[in-house]
């Protein structure tokens, strides 16, 4: 005889298995849910922290930079006790809040309302970023690239690949080597470190022909020339290194007249062939420097001392290089030693991160993109601060090679 179960038993353990089900599934899309919200979350961390140790914007130099002195200074007394300011505290205004972190959430400035629109057009986009300042230094009036009469084709970038010349059947293959200075290099001084033979700083001119307008004829609007050119402060750079027993070597090839087919929108890759040659050429190349005439008006440019006029410098830092911590150290040392001995003259550190933004730095770590005056300054105002980077730059190997043992 065969027991028979009430129909509502059957129909209770029915829904219990449903119910046990949807609890189960319910569970399972709460874990997955949050399992995906955690990684998520764990992602943008680490996009976030990548970002704080690649691009200075986002890094502490960034913040240092973008607030007052006395208002960093408070800060760094509130967090070390034993450390006392000397400047004046200033208060952080929300104006200054807001600004600050717009710009390091949208890498755009508020100051500077083109900003809004250079995402859009590639022409206007100016991306530099202080990483340091300098004495009386505008952050609103950074480096300003220049701008050639013959623009780029559209389209065009500096990162692009392009055979460093045009290869044709009737075409031979133009490369441009570093030359040497010509000027005679006086013997120096018994009681001065010397490099003897050895040639250890490099000076080239990725835009050659960038020139002054107070140099050129008073019709002239377009401060670029093939003769009188910001290779002459290289040049004068060279010399004073040697005075000071940096052997030094210098090239002033004229890209465009060098390369078949020259295109202004390839410049750094040109003048990348050009170093990776005079690297080629000795072992004993350490400092490498790339100089630029600034495009900014001699307002922006231009500091007197002692009652002379100097034309100011900018030290680019491309930030597409991974390793441009170590040119941005490189370049402060430079600024910090500028500053202690010609208050003023060094406009601060700048960081790019789009466009080129490498600017060959990532074949040196001693290597600095230097831009000299403007298009107001003079040759005399440039070949002053020549000197003074000279002066600078040898007391800063010198103690370095004291250091390490090797004078």
């Amino acid at each position: 005889m065969m027991n028979s179960r009430p129909a509502w038993l059957n129909t209770m353990r029915d829904g219990t298995k449903v119910k046990h089900l949807l609890m189960t599934g319910r569970a399972f899309s709460l874990l997955s849910l949050s399992s995906m919200i955690f990684f998520i979350v764990l992602g943008a961390a680490g996009s976030l922290h990548q970002q704080s140790t690649s691009l200075p914007i986002h890094s502490m130099r960034g913040f240092s930079a973008a607030v007052s002195s006395g208002f960093f200074g408070d800060m760094l007394q509130m967090e070390m006790p034993s450390f006392h300011s000397g400047l004046e505290s200033e208060s952080f205004t929300n104006k200054e809040i807001s600004t600050f972190l717009i710009r390091t959430l949208t890498s755009i400035n508020p100051n500077d309302p083109s900003g809004l629109l250079s995402a859009e057009l590639p022409g206007m986009q100016n991306d530099s970023f202080l990483i340091r300042k300098g004495v009386g230094t505008d952050t609103n009036n950074g480096p300003q690239d220049h701008l050639p009469i013959t623009h780029p084709p559209s389209g065009a970038h500096e990162d692009d690949d392009l055979p460093y010349a045009t290869d044709g059947p009737d075409r031979e293959e133009t490369t441009p080597q570093p030359e040497q200075s010509t000027q005679p290099t006086p013997p120096a001084p018994s009681d001065k470190p010397d490099t003897g033979k050895s040639k250890v700083a490099f000076i080239y001119h990725t835009h050659n022909r960038e020139s002054w307008l107070p140099e050129l004829d008073k019709e002239s609007k377009d401060a670029s020339s093939t003769t009188k050119n910001i290779t002459l402060v290289g040049k004068r750079l060279a010399e004073k290194l040697e005075d000071e027993g940096i052997g030094a070597m210098h090239s002033d090839t004229d890209y465009p007249s060098t390369i078949k087919d020259f295109n202004y929108a390839y410049s750094y890759k040109y003048s990348k062939k050009t170093v990776k040659e005079a690297m080629a050429s000795t072992s004993d190349l350490k400092l490498f420097f790339d100089l630029h005439r600034d495009s900014q008006k001699r307002k922006y440019t231009t500091i007197e001392i002692d009652g002379e006029s100097y034309a100011q410098v900018y030290f680019v830092i491309g930030n597409k290089n991974p390793a441009w911590k170590e040119n941005e150290a490189f370049a402060t040392k430079i600024h910090n030693a500028l500053e202690k001995k010609y208050p003023g003259i060094s406009r601060g550190i700048w960081g790019k991160t789009t466009g080129n933004a490498e600017y060959n730095q990532s074949l040196a770590p001693e290597s600095a993109l230097i831009e000299i005056g403007g298009i107001e300054n003079t040759l005399e105002e440039c070949y002053r601060t020549a000197d003074a980077l000279a002066e600078v730059i040898s007391s800063i190997y010198w103690e370095a090679e004291k250091v390490s043992g090797k004078e």
